[in-house]
């Protein structure tokens, strides 16, 4: 199927790894231009080399923290028309509730939730301007139940999903469509590793931990697998095309089951 992406210009935040570089490589080979971000140079450049032979239009990279104002305010300078802006940018850590202080909360807040919001306000209105947009958060099942484990990160893709739902009441009769995504257990670069540390010390595989965590951590998944990134990246890459025009203030699921609920 043509997504009708060539010549768009997207923007894939923390897209040197994991989801974030799965998604560039799909909108990559559609045709779209990608900006690809990263914390430095080197990973910026490292991604930027991966996708090359993939693409079929113009990769740009920039490297900086986005979670802060400034950087942003330079992407903006540096990359002013950007089509499609998916807020990938987010960090993760399991902590008792009891150990997270302010400045955690603060933390996760800032880089999975404001990242994201900073750019949607930044880059608004020249989508106004054209009359076209796509904007994506990507939440995570999380963000509906909330684990018991980190739950400072399931407040963050709780907000995600309220932003982008209400960021589409706003841009309501325009072009543009903001929708949120939930992954599920994925196995991304940053799972893997926590994965395969876990797994190490206890002495068995990771394909054997993959099983015990889906039998006692996550039991409600229908796949009882980790969904790779690409599964989680074809449905973003259709949420930005023109094709998915009618699809808008939606919080859509690649969670693999896991949310007991039909809706």
């Amino acid at each position: 199927m043509d997504l009708q992406l060539h010549d768009k210009t997207a923007l894939v935040t923390g897209s040197t790894a994991g989801i974030g570089f799965a998604i560039a490589k799909a909108l990559a080979g559609e045709g779209a231009n990608v900006i690809v971000n990263g914390r430095s140079t080197a990973s910026v450049a490292q991604a930027i080399e991966a996708l090359t032979p993939c693409a079929a239009n113009q990769l740009f990279g920039f490297a900086g923290d986005l979670a802060q104002a400034d950087t942003a305010v330079a992407l903006l300078a540096a990359h002013p028309q950007v089509d499609i802006l998916i807020n990938n940018l987010g960090i993760f850590e399991p902590v008792a509730f009891e150990d997270i202080p302010d400045a955690d909360w603060r933390r996760l807040f800032e880089v999975n939730v404001l990242s994201g919001v900073r750019l949607a306000r930044l880059y608004l209105p020249a989508m106004r301007a054209a009359d076209w947009g796509r904007i994506v958060f990507i939440s995570s099942e999380s963000g509906v139940q909330i684990p018991a484990e980190m739950i400072h990160y399931g407040m963050t893709k709780a907000a995600q999903i309220a932003v982008a739902r209400g960021l589409a009441e706003h841009v309501a009769g325009t072009g543009i469509t903001v929708n949120s995504v939930l992954p599920g257990p994925t196995r991304s670069r940053g799972v893997g590793d926590f994965v395969n540390q876990l797994a190490e010390q206890q002495g068995i595989s990771f394909e054997a931990f993959e099983q015990q965590f889906f039998e006692t951590v996550r039991p409600t998944s229908l796949i009882k697998r980790f969904a790779t990134t690409d599964e989680v990246a074809s449905l973003v890459c259709y949420l930005t095309s023109p094709l998915a025009a009618a699809t808008t203030g939606a919080a859509l699921r690649v969670d693999g089951g896991v949310i007991k609920s039909a809706f």
